[in-house]
């Protein structure tokens, strides 16, 4: 379909509708591929999205200024690197082999 434009010249103008694409390819110059993605809200619920990288899941990160001062104290500190429990190996040993050697039977 021929239109007149605002400096009257004449150029072509698409009617495009939803059933265009039904009839014909979508008109892009890139194609999207989308991924199938379960994107994990904050507060636990999820959707699956079309994403352009392929992930299985994605996280989004919570606000910690939205939480109450506990809450946020508590979020902090499992952030925090855990601390290494050092093992001290300081102990007697007693054990006497000879003390057993008379249950052992020479053939």
């Amino acid at each position: 379909m021929l239109q007149k434009s605002v400096f009257g010249f004449l150029c072509q103008v698409r009617n495009l509708n939803c059933h265009s694409a039904s009839i014909t390819r979508p008109h892009r110059l890139t194609y999207k591929r989308g991924y199938p993605t379960v994107l994990v809200y904050p507060d636990g619920s999820s959707i699956k999205i079309s994403y352009h990288e392929p992930r299985q899941i994605i996280k989004l990160p919570l606000n910690i200024w939205t939480l109450s001062e506990a809450e946020r104290k508590a979020k902090l500190e499992s952030r925090k690197p855990k601390k290494k429990v050092k093992f001290v190996d300081d102990f007697e040993d007693t054990y006497d082999a000879n003390k057993y050697l008379k249950y052992l039977k020479k053939k």
